[in-house]
Order: C-alpha cells, then structure tokens, then sequence
C-alpha cells in the first residue's frame, strides 16, 4: 500500500510538473525572477543536505504551509513558527541522524518553484525514515511565503506513531 501511495505521489508530481516545464519552454529562456527563485531554493537544499541550513530558512514568518492529504500532520500551518513547532522540531526529536535530502527535479515557473526529491535519515529506533517528497513554493522577495507539501503519508504515519521524540 505504501509503494502505491509513493507511486501515486511521484505521478501526481511528475504530471504537475508536466505542466509546468512547457509552457517554460515555449515561452523561452527563463525570467531573472525565476532564475533567482531556482537558485535560492537550490543553494537551501545543498545547505540542508551539507547540514549547514535548509529550505526552512527562507520561511517568512507568516509563511503558510500546507501538508496535503490525510497524514497525521496534513493541515495548514497559519506562520513559520506554527510549522515549525507543530511538524519540524517533533519530527527532528524523532530521528537519530538528521534528514538528508536528494534532489531530484528543481522546476521554477514565475514566483512558484517546486522541488521534487527524495529524504532519508536514521529514527531514534535505530529504523530508516524514507519519503519522497514534492513541495510548491511561493516565493516573494527571496523568501517561502507559500507552500504546498505531497509526500507518502502511510510511510510519514508510521514513523510518527512509531517513534517518540526525544525531551529537550
């Protein structure tokens, strides 16, 4: 079942993207606003990966983020903080060795740029968290003031139920 979920994610991603990269194409080579969106989002995730930043740095502090479907998480996060405290502290209490992202598309249309990759770090379990995400990013003046989050939530539920995070 989950492989399923992951598989529906990955097509529903590749089919968004689809519609995305066409009209870029067609429109000719892209704008300095879409340039300069691809580039900051691209630098966060080398940070991420390099653990020395992320993508969460560009949130704005009324950033609104969504987790779409029916994950135990899946709901709008009102502002950075509320994001932040409610799914990415708890779910870096969770894990043993911080999340690794690998990237594997990066598309950029207008102010929008979406990032399709895959994340992968030990939970405190001793057990291996794997998800495959993609993200819709809004951006304004260099910063995330919107996003839209797809990932395979039955693997997501697993882990969260599965593992208690650790007191600070």
């Amino acid at each position: 079942m989950t492989y399923h979920l992951g598989l529906l994610v990955v097509a529903a991603s590749l089919f968004l993207a689809s519609t995305v990269l066409p009209a870029q194409a067609t429109a000719g080579p892209p704008s300095a606003e879409e340039s300069n969106n691809r580039a900051l989002i691209s630098r966060s995730f080398d940070a991420w990966r390099d653990g020395t930043g992320g993508p969460y740095d560009l949130l704005a502090e009324d950033a609104v983020w969504t987790i779409t479907g029916n994950s135990l998480a899946a709901k709008t996060y009102p502002s950075r903080e509320a994001f932040m405290s409610e799914v990415i502290r708890p779910f870096n209490a969770r894990m043993r060795t911080r999340l690794v992202p690998t990237m594997r598309h990066l598309y950029a249309e207008g102010n929008t740029v979406i990032a399709f990759f895959d994340a992968k770090g030990e939970t405190r379990d001793g057990q291996t968290y794997v998800n495959t995400y993609a993200w819709f990013l809004e951006m304004k003046d260099g910063r995330i003031v919107r996003a839209h989050a797809f990932f395979d939530s039955n693997a997501f539920d697993a882990f969260w139920r599965r593992v208690t995070p650790e007191a600070k």
